[in-house]
């Protein structure tokens, strides 16, 4: 009794000894993030399609649902067939001035004519003056008729323009109901179910890139010169089994502004009022989770 006694004494000893070991080594220690994206609905009405789960994979530009359309593209529809309308409308100058220009060629054709008449004494200057007169009239009727055509034209346009936009508006309200995710990464948080009204700027889902997870450590200012961007750390974390687990990352931000040390994060000299948040990232195959404490050497 007295030898099993010695040898659980021995290994608890031992595991605390361990423990005691590593604790004292250790320059810094906080928590695992990353960088979070919550993702929002940007139109109103009902969710029609949301394939979106939490835990699932989903790649940049990947279409995980859509929003109702359907009173958008009627709306759609109806201005589309107001702009043929108001096209329609337009005057045809080429037929309107038919009339007028063929007036004008008959009094052209007349006045040659005349011209060559006159060249052998058998017509009048006064003829001559009549018919220039004529054409005269002509070419004024016309220009006026056009330009009157053309002022109706300039009003129809001005009045298609407007409704042009609004096709436009539309045609951007029918995208943004088109549900792309807009970065590869994770789901970590879902808020929406499919059938459900949802209205612009209402979170959808919460996805985050796990592939690369940070590590936020706090340090002392007595520890910032040993400390630099891009320094390679050694970061350490619970295997689970008593032990810890080791694996390389790298010091991507050092904030220029002291704060007070976290009630839960521990740095070497445990009695510094003011500590320094230092990121450091790690390449994570899935063991880093979200909110796991990690511990880093220099």
């Amino acid at each position: 009794m007295k030898i099993n006694n010695l040898f659980v004494a021995a290994v608890v000893l031992s595991f605390t000894s361990t423990a005691c070991r590593h604790q004292n080594t250790f320059d810094a220690s906080g928590s695992f993030e990353a960088v979070e994206t919550v993702i929002s609905a940007e139109a109103t009405g009902t969710l029609k399609m949301f394939q979106v789960e939490e835990g699932q994979s989903l790649e940049a530009g990947q279409q995980v649902g859509y929003i109702d359309t359907v009173q958008l593209y009627l709306k759609k529809k109806q201005l589309e067939s107001q702009m043929e309308a108001l096209a329609a409308k337009k005057p045809n100058i080429q037929v309107q001035l038919s009339a007028l220009n063929e007036q004008l060629k008959t009094a052209e054709t007349e006045k040659k004519r005349i011209e060559n008449l006159l060249k052998a004494d058998a017509a009048t200057t006064k003829q001559l003056d009549d018919v220039n007169a004529q054409i005269a009239v002509i070419k004024k009727q016309i220009d006026a008729q056009k330009s009157t055509l053309d002022i109706s034209i300039t009003g129809i346009n001005k009045d298609i323009l407007p409704l042009g936009i609004q096709i436009e508006q539309l045609n951007d309200q029918l995208l943004k109901s088109r549900i792309v995710n807009p970065r590869a990464g994770t789901v970590i948080t879902k808020y929406a179910e499919q059938n459900e009204m949802v209205a612009g700027g209402k979170p959808l889902y919460k996805i985050a890139d796990l592939s690369e997870i940070i590590l936020r450590v706090y340090i002392s200012a007595n520890q910032l010169p040993q400390v630099k961007l891009n320094q390679p750390v050694k970061v350490h974390t619970d295997d689970g089994k008593g032990g810890f687990a080791e694996t390389e990352g790298v010091v991507t931000w050092i904030s220029d502004k002291a704060e007070f040390t976290p009630k839960t994060i521990q740095t070497k000299e445990e009695r510094a009022n003011l500590v320094y948040a230092m990121k450091v990232k790690v390449k994570n195959d899935g063991t880093y989770k979200i909110g796991m404490y990690g511990e880093i050497n220099f």
